[in-house]
């Protein structure tokens, strides 16, 4: 192919890209927020339903402790019905996964929220498990997924608009820079990762406040999670914060909620 004809069709795709990127923008009423968003919240819960019997699969389905999942089901439930995520418009539904040897949660677009039998286990009291799920149904109110589904997409019309303008098969040099091209975009999205873990933090704090749990409860769970072996990669490559650098976030969003103080009679 020509050079100057790749140069532009290059740009083309950059500029594409970006035009869609920046075109898209919603406000997100709960965080206040404006976000670069191409999906609408009807697509993320069809996409959550869509990827929830794989993510079953994945953690060896659903626990067979009807107990388990009925706890999970009302602390849950608690936390959307009296907290601000009750006007997101997603119907959160809650999950017990068989999996007893990986400690973990998470949620799928649209309101599908699982934890595992071997996180859940590990957690002693319902306030922990609310500083869990809270934390979790956060990711879904701040459209999380949907957000990275668009960086995801300006990252790769950049990284691929980049590799086709440097890329050359008889250049085994230009291979290098279209390798370094998409390990910068893999960076980029990473961070958003760690960022989206940290508001996620700020917001289970808010949610189990409104829903009468004691948010203290959430810096157990990050203990907890650092007994685990959680964040045991280098920080910067990962896509979840270690647990111990997330302690201090949580205590600054838990004086924010409560500048006098934690009041005593909350749920632990």
């Amino acid at each position: 192919m020509n050079g100057k004809f790749k140069l532009i069709i290059a740009f083309f795709v950059a500029i594409v890209s970006l035009i869609t990127y920046f075109g898209s923008s919603s406000k997100n009423e709960i965080t206040g927020e404006t976000q670069r968003i191409g999906i609408s919240k009807e697509q993320e819960v069809a996409l959550g339903l869509e990827a929830r019997p794989e993510m079953e699969r994945q953690f060896g389905g659903r626990a067979a402790d009807g107990q388990a999942q009925a706890r999970i089901d009302r602390i849950g439930e608690t936390l959307v019905a009296a907290s601000a995520a009750k006007d997101s418009g997603y119907p959160f539904e809650f999950h017990v996964l068989a999996d007893d040897q990986t400690i973990n949660a998470f949620a799928l677009p649209g309101g599908q929220v699982f934890i595992t039998t071997g996180l859940l286990k590990r957690l002693k009291t319902d306030g922990e498990v609310a500083g869990v799920l809270g934390h979790e149904i956060g990711h879904v109110v701040a459209r999380h997924s949907a957000e990275r589904i668009a960086k995801q997409q300006l990252t790769q019309g950049l990284t691929g608009a980049a590799v086709l303008a440097t890329y050359d098969p008889g250049n085994r040099s230009s291979e290098a820079s279209a390798q370094i091209a998409m390990l910068v975009g893999n960076l980029v999205n990473m961070k958003y990762g760690r960022d989206d873990e940290l508001e996620s933090d700020r917001l289970g704090v808010r949610f189990m406040a409104e829903a009468g749990y004691d948010p203290r409860a959430l810096i157990q769970v990050m203990k907890v999670l650092a007994e685990a072996g959680g964040g045991s990669q280098p920080e910067f490559f990962s896509t979840h914060p270690n647990p111990e650098n997330r302690v201090g976030r949580i205590e600054e969003a838990i004086r924010e909620q409560f500048p006098n103080g934690v009041p005593s009679g909350l749920m632990r």
